[in-house]
Parts: C-alpha cells; structure tokens; sequence
C-alpha cells in the first residue's frame, strides 16, 4: 500500500548526514557550511547509484558544493543550483580548476600590499557588533585590495580565502536560526590570511581532478532548468521543516564580501504568508498527499510540504526512466508533535511517479514543547527513490 514504507535503521551512518566529517578535509573544508552533509553520504550514494562516466547528476539544494567535489574526485559529470549567493560563490571557488603559479603571484601580492586604513565607516549593525573595529578595518582593506585584481580566479580564490579568515577572526556564533556575539582575542587578519591560502594552495596540489564537468548556478528546485530526463541520478539534501532560514546566517558573508550579487529568492521563505495564499496552497497540497492528512497538519508545515512537492515534482521530470534519486531529509518539531517529513515526502514522490525504494533512519531524537515534555521523536533520514 501507498505510504506504507519499511523504515531500517543505520543510526552508524548518522555523522555522515552533517558536514562535520568535512572540517579535515583539502578543499571540502574551505567554507564551514553546517547545513550541509558529507563526502562520505555523497560516495556511498555513487556507489549505490553507479553512474556511467557520460551520465550526469544533479544537486538542486547544491550548498557550497559538496555533491559537485565528490563527483569530481569520482569522475562524475555533475550539475548544482542552490539560491543562497554565499553557497553558490563558494561552490564555484571550490570547484573551479585554478592555475598554481597564478594564485601564488596574486596572494604574494596582496600580502605585500601596504595597509592603509579605510575611510569612512560601514553601516551595518550586526557586522559592526561581529568584529572589533580594528580587525574590521583589517578586513575591508583586503577585500578592497583583492576585488581590485583583474583575474577571476585569483580574486575569487582569495575572496573566499577572506571570508573564512574574516568570519573565524569575528565574534560572530552561528547558534541554530541565531547569530550571537562572543568575545574572544584575535590575530592580525594577514597572518591569519597568509596561513590561510598556504593551506589552500597546498589543497589544491593533491586534489584529483578527472576532467568532468562540474557546473554549479542560482536556481530554484521548483523551476529547474534542465531538460527532461537529462540526469540519471539525484544526491541533494534540501532544506528541513521549520528548520533554519539558511540565508538570514550567512547575511555578514553575503554585505561584506558579495554585496554586488542579489539575494535570490530561497525555496523556504515562508515568511509572512497572507491567509489567502496559505488556503490556496492547503488545495494544491491536497493533491499531493490527501485530504485528511493535510487537515491534521500544522499551518506551517503546508507551504514547506507544498514547496517540496513542486520541487519533487520538477526532479521527476530532469530524471531519466530508471535514474536513482537520495535525499537526507529530517523530521519537523512543532508543539503539536513530530510531522514526519520523510514519510510525506516519499508519498509526495510516489504521486510524482517515483518508487520508493526504502527509508533509511541516519539519527533519531526527542522532540520537546516548553523545553522539557516530550512530544515525539523525530527521524533525519535518507530516502531512496527510483523513477519508474
């Protein structure tokens, strides 16, 4: 029966659902980005999958790149799209194929380049809490210096080593959905810099490159612009309900570094939703799962559910007869209970005309309401599909 699904449980494989197992590794490591998963989820699912040199594989919440970098080392076609500007400038930096003697002539010299104190002063309040208005100033004459250089990918490569030395140099502390201040001491933004981009560049020299395409853009999962059944094979983690709004943490990154690239609309913003648009939606989610199950959802489930399925739907359509698809997905906390999303989602995909092949639970864990009783326990879990 339909929405019946045997549930097996691989809770050793849960630490491969975050980005944590990337920390220690060259090039994976150049933005700590913790929403995503890890190289490890992406190689198992590669080999699970199997595709073929000449195939593709698709990545529509592409993040800062992990699935691209992973498929690169396996000799895998791969094409990414997400909507954050920050992901998708520190994808493209990962993943570009840099020339050694360039980069090293472009950060010797902006290392040598003579600090001058910028004039006037930012107006940003958050930024102007993050950093100490020394370091600050620090930060923004090398920016300065470096978006003065000519080549795209010295400028890029040096942009994206900054960002990493500018946010751990701050006081910033990514805390869930909040970004708080901690004071701590912090060294000279150059000597932080320099050791910087001389672990990069040493990243780079042992990093395999097999000479496949991987492309990465600004795209939404609902309206992706890829031919029909142009890819055999689908690794994604989209975002998670009532989770994060992914780009609300990133907006330091995104007004110091990358303010001449606009802020895309992102698949889960949901916020200030007009009565009249959450009704509408409720109707078009009624025929993505049914009636009585859509009734006994919170409101503010329906417009991620709805979102999801024009995106489930849209991944139907780019997959080929046959194609794999893997996506970690988790559960969502309300006072009301655990709405399991892993489970409407494989009912969303199956109406979308794939087969469920099994739900597999990578984590479990309690979900509270005012902190201590317990509501339910919710899954993060990694759902196998097949188009058939």
């Amino acid at each position: 029966m339909p929405g019946d699904y045997k549930i097996q449980e691989k809770l050793e494989w849960g630490h491969l659902a975050t980005f944590m197992p990337n920390k220690n590794l060259p090039v994976y490591n150049w933005f700590y980005y913790k929403e995503g998963f890890s190289r490890e989820m992406v190689m198992r699912l590669l080999q699970m999958f199997s595709p073929g040199r000449e195939d593709w594989v698709l990545d529509p919440f592409c993040g800062v790149g992990t699935t691209q970098l992973a498929c690169l080392e396996s000799g895998v076609n791969s094409v990414g799209f997400d909507a954050n500007p920050v992901a998708v400038f520190a994808s493209r930096a990962k993943l570009r194929a840099y020339r050694a003697e360039r980069l090293r002539d472009g950060v010797s010299r902006v290392l040598k380049s003579r600090y001058q104190r910028p004039r006037g002063s930012l107006k940003h309040a958050m930024i102007n809490r993050a950093f100490p208005p020394r370091l600050l100033e620090q930060v923004i004459f090398y920016r300065d210096v470096i978006l003065h250089i000519r080549e795209p990918e010295i400028r890029n490569f040096l942009t994206l080593a900054l960002m990493n030395v500018a946010v751990k140099s701050s006081y910033l502390w990514k805390d869930g959905a909040v970004l708080k201040i901690r004071k701590k001491p912090v060294p000279p933004v150059r000597d932080m810099l320099r050791r910087q981009v001389g672990r990069m560049l040493r990243d780079l020299e042992g990093f395999p490159r097999t000479g496949v395409k991987a492309i990465v853009d600004f795209g939404d999962a609902r309206a992706i612009p890829l031919e029909d059944g142009s890819v055999s094979a689908i690794i994604t983690s989209p975002p998670y309900l009532n989770k994060i709004e992914y780009t609300r943490i990133y907006e330091v990154e995104q007004e110091l570094f990358l303010k001449h690239v606009a802020p895309s609309p992102h698949v889960r913003t949901f916020i200030g939703l007009g009565l009249e648009k959450l009704e509408r939606d409720s109707a078009l989610l009624v025929k993505a799962l049914d009636p009585e199950t859509v009734k006994g959802l919170p409101r503010e489930a329906c417009p991620y559910l709805v979102d999801m399925a024009q995106a489930i739907r849209e991944l139907h359509r780019v997959c080929r007869p046959g194609g794999r698809a893997g996506l970690v997905v988790g559960n969502g906390c309300f006072p009301e209970g655990v709405v399991e999303s892993d489970v409407l989602l494989c009912r969303i995909a199956e109406k979308a005309g794939f087969k469920v092949d099994r739900i597999v639970a990578l984590n479990k864990r309690w979900c509270t309401r005012r902190r201590t009783e317990k509501v339910g326990l919710a899954r993060e879990s990694l759902l196998l599909w097949r188009k058939i």
